[in-house]
């Protein structure tokens, strides 16, 4: 079964890292990613870019308009997320509370019960 699980932040929890503090966590994730990539259950591991790189687009009347960033309501945005393919919803428990930002804030799990024909992963 398919998971995602996804990691939220904001500019000020990031900005609150020191410069090691930041080393030790991309350090961490690292490692977390090459365990799983290796035991084949995680299928990929993605970092967004920050809330004022996004854009959100809206098709009326067959005509796209872009705005930029999401709207929030929250300081919180989707930061990271992971796609992960274990036994069970156990199993994705387990790796979701060892991905290292779970410790600092908290991950969210979802699962992924149907994938478009044509997908690679």
């Amino acid at each position: 079964m398919k998971y995602m699980i996804i990691i939220y932040g904001n500019k000020e929890l990031w900005e609150s890292f020191s410069g090691e503090d930041t080393q030790r966590a991309i350090d961490e994730q690292d490692a977390f990613n090459r365990k799983y990539v290796e035991t084949g259950e995680l299928l990929g591991a993605y970092g967004t870019a920050d809330a004022a790189e996004a854009r959100t687009v809206r098709v009326r009347g067959g005509v796209p308009a872009v705005t930029d960033g999401p709207y929030l309501e929250s300081k919180e945005h989707l930061a990271s997320w992971y796609l992960i393919d274990v036994a069970d919803e156990r199993r994705a428990l387990e790796l979701a509370a060892e991905v290292p930002f779970a410790s600092v804030g908290a991950v969210e799990l979802w699962p992924v019960p149907h994938e478009a024909p044509g997908n690679r992963l």
